[in-house]
């Protein structure tokens, strides 16, 4: 078997189409799959990744490295070797720590995408089956249906139109109708009907050269990282104008260039957060995957981050609040025919094919009472559900004659209905408000009179139960205790979802669409800030609401399962697609839902809350620390006309304090009961209060070790870098808990690299190893001096927490 280019099968009839590619109606044998296999691969296009060592390597180059490199090129030329060498090790342990986190978090990604894998439902050994894309080869026998990505190159082998979306393809907005022999191509997405198709070709063979994936390995800058950056371009300011003022007062006392030069270099390592790009690495990764394990896989890793940020979200009644788990709970008739009769056309007027829930349901109802695939009726033609007129139709043959049944949203059907009978319209009305209160799905169902297939009269009702989730009403209570605003949207009637949206707690202030349409934006808005929920809308509606509550500042959270609602899943801040959703939802949302219910949901804005926690920590941490070491080092230099610290000293201060609190990304810590919105001020103002208070601490500990152990300055030196060791160890404890730094216990990591850094840096200061040894008395007493200052702050920073509003 040769293949040809995509292109060249235009021409080609379906069974010299099979010829060509030695395939059968019975689908190809798994013997033939695995040949097949070997010679043209996988259906995937495979992903170009970097050369491991020039990866490695990168890490030398970028603006946080070239510092340390220039502190290496300042100690070769003052013929410091044993720093210039200390500086290389610890420089090459910061390339070490990125490169692993940086494959852990590409190994969590690619978990994350073997799991969003797309699936086919193929024909293999004379039996369909489910199979993962990447598994296809060329000859074999697909189905395709709603919702679908083509997974391939195909050709239509099955004589149904379909209508198929390639805009992605071809810029096409408009979906374009295909058939019998037509070529069909990967990434296209199947928008109605259902067809089988050959595979022609797969992976980098295929038209495009590409499949649709689903997960994205690229991160966009998150809107927390345009937060931290903020916030380290400031401290940056303030690094740079107490450098600029210690420089004026340098040259007035004319100080060295390159004491200078070694002045700036510790100002700018001190305030560049040398460890942000691995901080975020490790914390969104750890994020991921504590996710994936409740069920919940991220698509765009920065809605990890959004999450948190949910103030309102936008929950699709059926499937999410409800078990979509529809059956038929009552038949009333509307006509002289019986309830046996009325499900019966109903079931004429369904497929089983077309995977649609109501269908099925009607469908085993109908088998049930032995009144499906009746002797006789022959299913001429059959027009599936389309949201866009709410119903579903088929020509039924019954011998030489013709009839029309139609089945759907009852306001539609006896629109339609035009010559029944006002007392059958009165009876059907009584019955649909009576039904409707209690909670069902009410269907109706009309036939046409023989001959005139446009004679529609109505048949009977048939109600239909989908009853709530047995976790909704907890769930729902519980993101309302974690003050996000729940809105219910439903294409179902009025009284239904006002009768669930109670059931659940939701509340029963529900609002027709078609009641907003003649309003105007501001004041639909606030109309849908009061109401809780949403009925009788189209899928498109989801995007135009949530636009109008994105129009009020809310950060929206919005849950889907459907093509039509990847426009609404897309502006949503965080899309979530439920379990079971179409591949086109998947694609468009930020979130995958793998299990049923809201409990995963909660789960996700918890952790999300918890990782931005987590980076508050680091934020505030690092705030301080700025403060603190501009402050006491510029009044240091100042008096003394000496540098407090040096080149060494800082370098190992930045490999204790920043890459310490990357384990910030592992520390417990507890969700916030309201959503989480970045205020940079607060935040500032906060942290300037307790920096005050921890330059107040260092200056009363620099005055004990001039004064009281009589430390010379190379001593004093060492002191200092021990001071802001020690603080900051000490630090990370108090500000890690917007509670009493008792209210909770830190991570297991947090307390072994605090203990670990306390240990060694002692050690480093009583033996004088690299650097200047002092006393042990002195660092006995700034261990203990650190501790009982640095966590006796932790009384006024609750209430200044508080004052904020962290």
């Amino acid at each position: 078997m040769e293949l040809k280019a995509t292109k060249e099968y235009e021409g080609i009839s379906v069974p010299q189409t099979m010829k060509l590619l030695t395939s059968s109606a019975e689908g190809l044998t798994d013997s033939e799959i695995q040949k097949r296999t070997a010679r043209f691969g996988y259906n995937e296009t495979t992903e170009k990744l970097p050369n491991p060592l020039l990866e490695f390597l990168s890490l030398y180059w970028g603006p946080m490295p070239w510092l340390l490199e220039l502190a290496m090129l300042l100690s070769y030329f003052m013929g410091h070797y044993l720093e210039l060498f200390i500086i290389f090790a610890l420089l090459t342990i910061n390339a070490i720590i990125s490169f692993w986190h940086l494959n852990t978090s590409r190994k969590s990604l690619e978990l994350l995408k073997t799991k969003l894998a797309i699936k086919a439902e193929v024909l293999r050994n004379g039996k369909w089956v489910v199979k993962p894309s990447r598994e296809l080869v060329p000859g074999d026998i697909i189905s395709i249906g709603l919702g679908d990505f083509v997974p391939a190159d195909a050709k239509i082998i099955s004589s149904r139109e379909i209508s198929v979306d390639q805009s992605v393809l071809t810029g096409e907005s408009l979906p374009v109708s295909l058939g019998l022999s037509v070529l069909i191509y990967a990434g296209s997405i199947i928008k109605q009907g259902k067809a089988e198709c050959i595979v022609l070709n797969t992976g980098a063979n295929t038209y495009f050269g590409r499949t649709g994936e689903l997960v994205k390995l690229a991160r966009p800058v998150s809107h927390q990282e345009k937060i931290m950056m903020q916030i380290v371009k400031y401290t940056m300011y303030m690094g740079i104008a107490a450098l600029i003022l210690v420089i004026i007062d340098a040259m007035l006392v004319h100080t060295t260039i390159l004491s200078i030069l070694t002045l700036a270099l510790i100002f700018l390592m001190g305030a560049i957060p040398v460890a942000l790009p691995t901080v975020f690495a490790v914390v969104l990764a750890v994020g991921a995957m504590e996710l994936a394990n409740k069920g919940v896989l991220v698509t765009r890793l920065n809605a990890i981050e959004d999450a948190a940020s949910i103030e309102i979200i936008c929950l699709d009644k059926t499937g999410t609040i409800t078990q979509n788990k529809l059956s038929i709970a009552e038949i009333v008739t509307l006509s002289n025919l019986s309830q046996n009769e009325v499900a019966m056309l109903a079931a004429l007027a369904s497929q089983e094919d077309s995977k649609d829930p109501i269908d099925l349901a009607i469908i085993e109802y109908a088998k049930k009472n032995g009144v499906f695939e009746v002797e006789g009726y022959r299913q001429v033609s059959f027009t599936p559900f389309d949201p866009s007129i709410k119903r579903t139709e088929a020509v039924i043959e019954q011998g030489s004659e013709r009839f029309r049944v139609i089945k759907g949203a009852p306001q539609v059907i006896m629109a339609l209905c035009s010559k029944s009978d006002d007392a059958v319209r009165s009876r059907a009305n009584e019955y649909i408000a009576k039904l409707s209160k209690l909670g069902y799905r009410i269907l109706c169902v009309a036939k046409s009179e023989t001959g005139n297939l446009n004679d529609l009269k109505l048949a009977g009702l048939l109600s239909l139960a989908d009853p709530p989730m047995p976790d909704s009403k907890a769930m729902i209570e519980e993101l309302k205790s974690h003050g996000i605003k729940v809105k219910m949207l439903t294409g179902d009637n009025i009284a239904i979802a006002t009768e669930i949206a109670r059931q659940v707690s939701i509340g029963d202030r529900i609002i027709r669409r078609e009641d907003l349409k003649a309003l105007g934006k501001d004041e639909q808005t606030k109309i849908l800030e009061e109401h809780d929920g949403v009925a009788e809308i189209y899928p498109e509606d989801k995007y135009e609401i949530v636009r109008l509550l994105q129009s009020r500042g809310y950060i929206v959270g919005m849950t889907g399962d459907g093509v039509n609602d990847s426009p609404a899943l897309k502006q949503a801040e965080v899309g979530i697609a439920v379990s079971n959703s179409t591949d086109v939802a998947k694609a468009a949302a930020s979130i995958v839902l793998t299990e049923p219910g809201i409990s995963v949901i909660t789960s996700a804005i918890k952790t999300s809350r918890q990782i931005y926690q987590r980076m508050l920590t680091w934020v505030i941490n690092k705030i301080i620390k700025v403060i603190q070491f501009i402050g006491l080092l510029v009044l240091g230099f100042l008096i003394m006309q000496k540098i407090l610290l040096t080149t060494l000293g800082m370098v190992l201060l930045v490999f204790a304090n920043d890459f310490v609190t990357m384990l910030l990304a592992t520390d417990n810590v507890k969700d916030t009961s309201n959503p989480n919105i970045w205020n940079v001020k607060n935040i500032t103002l906060a942290s300037l209060a307790i920096a005050l208070l921890m330059i107040v601490e260092g200056i009363i500990a620099i005055i004990v070790g001039l004064y009281y152990f009589r430390l010379d300055f190379p001593q004093l030196q060492t002191f200092t870098m021990l001071l802001f060791v020690f603080t900051s160890q000490f630090r990370i404890f108090v500000v890690r808990e917007r509670r009493r730094f008792y209210s909770s216990l830190p991570g297991k990591g947090l307390i072994t690299a605090g203990v670990a850094t306390l240990s060694g840096f002692a050690i480093l200061g009583i033996y004088g190893i690299i650097v200047p040894a002092v006393t042990p008395h002195a660092v006995i007493f700034l261990i203990v001096f650190s501790a009982l200052f640095t966590l006796g702050l932790d009384w006024p920073k609750f209430y200044i927490f508080k004052k904020a509003g962290l």
